[in-house]
C-alpha cells in the first residue's frame, strides 16, 4: 500500500479474512449486476428510448462503468480495504463526504434486501397461488442469512452458482435469438426474420434523441453492483492480481451480455410492444416457440433475485462494517464470529431489509417510494465520489514523491479519465431534472444527503467534548 495513505488509518482498524479468489470476485460483480434490471426493466427502456436508443443508452453506460472500474481499480490495489470507496472518501474527501458515500451505499442496499425477498415472494406463488407471499420471503431471508453467516467463501462459492445460472441464460437469449433474427431458427407466427429492421423501422429515435439521456439513469442502475469488487477488496486473496483481472473479466462480460442481449430484444420485439408487464426475454422465448418459456425464466428471475439480495446483504454487511472499524459508529458493530463474519452488522443490515420490506407492503405510496428514489441515485453518487477520490489519490501520491511505476496498477488517461468520468456520472444525476418520472429522486436525496452531513458533525462534536 502507498505508504502515507495506509498511515491515516486508526491504529484500531482491522481487516476482514482473505479467501475470495478471482472467480468469486468475478461472479459476485456479474451477480450484483444481472438482475431485474436486465431481465424485466429493459423493456421499459425499450419502450421509452427506442430500439438504437436503447442500444445507444446501454452502450454509453457501459463506457461509463468502464471509466469508473478503471479509477476504482487503481484505488482498490493500492489500498485493498473492505468498504473500499467509504474509507476512500473519508480519506481524499473528508470524513462528512466518507460517512455520508457509506450511509447511501448500505442504504441502496439495504432496500434492495426488501424488494428482492418481496418480489422472490411473489414469484415463487405463480407456482404455488395458495402459499402467502410472506412464506416464502420468510423461507428466503432464513436461507440468505445462513449463506453470509456461515463463511465468506460458502457465500461466495454460493454466489457463483447463482450468477451462473443467470449467465448461463443470458448466453442462451443471444444465441437463440440470433439465430432467430437472421432465420436459422423460425418464428413462431411464422413471421419473415426481421435481421435488423425493428431496430430503425421507426427512426432511429421514435421519441426523441433527448429520450436517450432521460433513461440513461435507469441504465446506469442496470449496471450497478460492478463496484462490488471495490468491496471484496478487502476480502480477496492476493488484491493485486485478483482485484485488476476480475474487474477486466467483469467489464468486457458486461459488454457483451448487457448490449448482445438489448440488440436480440429490439430486434425481435417491435418497441411499442415492450413495457413493463412481461419480460422481455419471455417475449422473445415465446416468439421462438420455446416450451414453459414463461416457467424457465420465472426460474432465472428467481435466481437473479437471490443472487441480489445474496449480494445485497454481503455489500451493506461490509459497509456498516467499514464504519464502525473506521470508528464512525460504535465499534462493537465491527465484531466478527468464529467464521470472520461481521455477524452483528448482518443482523443489523437483516432488520433494515425487513422494515424495508414491511414498508413494501404497509407504507408503498409514501416512506417506500421516498427510500427506493434516494437508494437510486445513491450509486450513481458513489460513482461521482470514486472519481473525485481517484483524482486527489493520485495528486497526493505523486505530490509525496513517488513512482506511478510503484503502482500495481494504473488507470489509464489521467487526469482526463477520471474528470470525464466524474462530469459523466454528475450529469446523469442532473438530468434526471427534466424527467418529470424520475425528477422526485432528486428532491428526496438533496436534502437527505444534507441530513447526513448533519448527523455526522453533530456525532463529530460529541465525540470531541467526551
Amino acid at each position: 500500500m502507498p505508504g502515507s495513505q495506509s498511515e491515516t488509518k486508526s491504529s484500531s482498524t482491522h481487516h476482514l479474512e482473505r479467501k475470495m479468489n478471482s472467480r468469486h470476485m468475478i461472479m459476485l460483480s456479474l451477480g450484483g449486476v444481472i438482475g431485474t434490471g436486465l431481465f424485466l426493466s429493459s423493456g421499459y427502456t425499450i419502450n421509452q428510448a427506442g430500439p438504437f436508443g436503447t442500444v445507444l443508452a446501454y452502450g454509453m453506460g457501459a463506457i461509463i462503468v468502464y471509466l469508473v472500474m478503471m479509477c476504482l481499480g487503481e484505488l482498490s490495489v493500492a489500498m485493498p480495504w473492505t468498504g473500499s470507496f467509504h474509507v476512500y472518501a473519508t480519506q481524499f474527501l473528508g470524513p462528512g463526504t466518507g460517512f455520508t458515500v457509506a450511509i447511501l451505499y448500505w442504504l441502496t442496499w439495504t432496500i434492495a434486501l426488501g424488494s428482492e425477498f418481496t418480489a422472490s415472494g411473489i414469484i415463487m406463488q405463480q407456482w404455488f397461488p395458495d402459499t402467502p407471499v410472506w412464506v416464502w420471503s420468510a423461507l428466503f431471508i432464513v436461507i440468505i442469512f445462513a449463506l453470509n453467516a456461515v463463511s465468506v467463501k460458502i457465500f461466495a462459492e454460493t454466489e457463483s452458482w447463482l450468477a451462473l445460472i443467470k449467465v448461463v441464460a443470458i448466453i442462451a437469449f443471444i444465441v437463440l435469438g440470433a439465430l432467430a433474427m437472421f432465420g436459422a431458427i423460425p418464428l413462431q407466427s411464422g413471421e419473415p426474420a426481421p435481421g435488423f429492421t425493428h431496430l430503425f423501422e421507426d427512426g432511429l429515435f421514435p421519441n426523441g434523441f433527448g429520450a436517450v439521456f432521460t433513461v440513461m439513469l435507469a441504465v446506469n442502475f442496470a449496471f450497478s453492483g460492478t463496484e462490488l469488487i471495490g468491496i471484496a477488496a478487502g476480502e480477496a486473496e492476493n488484491p493485486e492480481e485478483t482485484v485488476p483481472r476480475a474487474i477486466r473479466s467483469t467489464l468486457w462480460r458486461l459488454a457483451v451480455f448487457f448490449i448482445g442481449a438489448i440488440i436480440v430484444m429490439a430486434s425481435l420485439i417491435p418497441y411499442k410492444e415492450a413495457g413493463v408487464d412481461a419480460s422481455p426475454f419471455v417475449l422473445v422465448f415465446e416468439k421462438i416457440g420455446i416450451p414453459f418459456a414463461a416457467d424457465i425464466m420465472n426460474f432465472v428471475v428467481l435466481t437473479a433475485i437471490l443472487s441480489a439480495a445474496n449480494s445485497g446483504l454481503y455489500a451493506s454487511t461490509r459497509m456498516l462494517w467499514s464504519l464502525s472499524n473506521e470508528g464512525m459508529i460504535p465499534q462493537r458493530i465491527s465484531r466478527v464470529n468464529k467464521a470472520g463474519v461481521p455477524f452483528l452488522a448482518m443482523c443489523i443490515c437483516m432488520v433494515g431489509g425487513l422494515f424495508s420490506l414491511l414498508s413494501s407492503f404497509i407504507a408503498a405510496d409514501t416512506v417506500y417510494m421516498v427510500l427506493v428514489s434516494i437508494s437510486g441515485l445513491a450509486v450513481v453518487l458513489v460513482w461521482v465520489s470514486i472519481a473525485a477520490c481517484h483524482i486527489v489519490f493520485r495528486k497526493r501520491y505523486l505530490a509525496e514523491g513517488k513512482k506511478l511505476e510503484d503502482l500495481k496498477y494504473r488507470a489509464p488517461g489521467y487526469p482526463y479519465l477520471s474528470w470525464v468520468t466524474l462530469v459523466v456520472c454528475a450529469l446523469s444525476c442532473v438530468l434526471i431534472v427534466f424527467d418529470p418520472n424520475q425528477r422526485p429522486a432528486l428532491f428526496y436525496t438533496v436534502p437527505f444527503i444534507a441530513l447526513c452531513y448533519l448527523a455526522h458533525r453533530v456525532t463529530s462534536k460529541r465525540k470531541k467534548h467526551l
